[in-house]
């Protein structure tokens, strides 16, 4: 895996070039395609019609975040592997129509996850590109759900479990930071959405954990191997 000066790491499996971003995304390189998991757009709005006061700049950075990966890349292709918008439809669903529509240039797709409830209409009202379960995309498989079984030679890049890592320190300190999170032949990524919890994952089960930070991907040493 080689770093670049960016903070990326880049995993290569079979012909496939797959750089993990610190911005938590992952850029397949061969597909000029960005893929991303569990946005949860909407889930502020969600919060505030329940009478919880959240800020939709949460949501804006994270668009904005996109965004710019979208031109630092020259992505023609963005995957969101499920949870795009939180829950049922609210107004922030305009603010997800508005970013697609400004991204002419580029064709969106969704893999459906468990969030993602909102009549077939609705979806159809917007440019994305609706996947059911799960796409083929050369040797990797693309899922919001880890799948259960994977063919010999693929990778499922997935996310669904909001994936975090517990890092002790002296003194009692600890930090609890997103991960990119390789098991058997799943690769589970980050939750992309700022507004979203992180799920402490088992460092023993994995063969790799890679952490992220602001300003860079970093290998966690696990027993007696760096990832």
């Amino acid at each position: 895996m080689n770093s670049f000066t960016d903070g990326r790491h880049i995993w290569q499996h079979g012909d496939q070039r797959v750089h993990l971003l610190k911005e938590k995304a992952i850029w397949v390189e061969e597909e000029k395609a960005i893929l991303v998991a569990d946005t949860h757009f909407g889930k502020a709005g969600h919060f505030r019609k329940s009478g919880i006061p959240i800020p939709e700049t949460v949501h804006v950075n994270d668009y904005l975040k996109i965004h710019q990966l979208i031109l630092k890349l020259g992505a023609r292709k963005v995957y969101f592997l499920g949870d795009l918008f939180h829950s049922d439809h609210n107004d922030t669903w305009t603010e997800l129509l508005d970013f697609l529509d400004n991204n002419q240039e580029v064709s969106f797709y969704l893999v459906l996850g468990n969030h993602d409830v909102m009549p077939a209409k609705i979806y159809a009202s917007s440019r994305l590109e609706i996947i059911p379960e799960s796409y083929m995309m050369g040797s990797l498989i693309l899922s919001h759900e880890p799948l259960k079984k994977v063919a010999e030679g693929k990778l499922n890049v997935c996310g669904h479990l909001h994936p975090g890592l517990l890092i002790k320190g002296k003194s009692k300190q600890f930090l609890k930071l997103p991960c990119f999170y390789f098991s058997k032949q799943h690769l589970i990524m980050p939750a992309f959405g700022s507004f979203t919890g992180l799920m402490k994952m088992s460092a023993a089960a994995a063969k790799t954990v890679m952490v992220t930070t602001p300003e860079s991907v970093i290998p966690i040493k696990l027993k007696n191997k760096v990832c």
